[in-house]
């Protein structure tokens, strides 16, 4: 009877084995000089250092657009997004040809469409820049949708002389010679401006209120917002910008007791995902939901605690 109940015990363990296998959570974010990488790596970090039986990392992507794809195809678990692109994801709208399986868990920061071209380039505002070689983000990223739709408010949007690049490399090439400006989207300051201002002598270009009339009405998602001065080297003076607010998401049908406990771990640990990033310190709890999506069940009942 004892070695039966050995046995039994024996074999009820291994049973039990896979389903205490750690979860996995990947976060899609964007290039790694973009700050939708830099806080995934601090949610992913947190994540797995407070949240019992579950290792997250954070997956370098092309941002929102594929984002929005691969969380709702299953093959990661939640995204970062603009709040434009995730809405036309789940609408089936703009770059998506059908319906994608998305929820939000929560609105986090502004992003900031950010452009500056080279002194050398004598540019100083949005229309010169169809004369010049730049670089709009990479290939299906929000910050080229975005850009695009700037420039051609402008009517500067130049396709001949349009590079698709990630942040890095724009900042590469200009530095190379080979660029003469870079439009990125990403909270304020980012790591790629950073690096390009701190070794470059650049401009950063202002967008001008009366002359985005158009585009805000047409996507109303995004807002006129600041750059505050002193972020970067050369622009002491805060540079009117238009921004989209960054979202964090997940697949419309992921567990609802998964994701709860995501949003509550990142929300219950604010303070510390603040120190990975200025734009971290901007998320707040009492903004949180407004989101252009409805929220997933988990961060819904989550925010409904709070």
């Amino acid at each position: 009877m004892l070695k039966s109940m050995i046995a039994a015990v024996s074999v009820a363990a291994l049973l039990a084995g896979p389903a205490l296998a750690e979860e996995r959570v990947s976060i899609g974010t964007g290039g790694t000089g973009g700050v939708f990488y830099a806080v995934g790596a601090g949610m992913a970090d947190i994540l797995t250092k407070k949240l019992d039986g579950v290792t997250a990392n954070a997956e370098v992507t092309g941002a929102s657009v594929e984002n929005v794809r691969r969380v709702s195809g299953g093959e990661m678990t939640i995204g970062f997004s603009s709040a434009s692109t995730l809405f036309e994801g789940k609408n089936g709208e703009g770059h998506f040809q059908a319906e994608q399986n998305v929820a939000a868990i929560a609105m986090l920061y502004p992003a900031v469409l950010q452009l500056a071209a080279t002194k050398a380039s004598g540019a100083t505002t949005v229309e010169e820049l169809g004369d010049l070689n730049i670089s709009i983000g990479p290939p299906g990223s929000n910050s080229a949708v975005f850009a695009q739709r700037l420039l051609s408010a402008h009517g500067a949007f130049n396709m001949d002389k349009a590079n698709f690049l990630s942040y890095g490399e724009a900042t590469n090439s200009i530095k190379n010679g080979n660029l003469d400006g870079s439009i990125i989207l990403a909270g304020a300051p980012a790591a790629a401006f950073i690096e390009l201002t701190t070794s470059e002598d650049v401009t950063m270009i202002p967008v001008e209120a009366d002359k985005v009339k158009g585009l805000l009405e047409e996507y109303p998602f995004y807002q006129m917002v600041e750059i505050p001065g002193g972020l970067y080297r050369g622009a002491d003076a805060a540079v009117p910008a238009v921004g989209d607010p960054a979202i964090l998401f997940t697949s419309a049908d992921a567990d609802e007791d998964m994701i709860y406990q995501v949003t509550k771990t990142l929300f219950d640990n604010l303070d510390e995902l603040a120190k990975v990033h200025p734009a971290a310190k901007k998320i707040k709890l009492d903004l949180a939901k407004n989101t252009p999506i409805a929220l997933h069940p988990g961060a819904q009942r989550y925010f409904d605690e709070q």
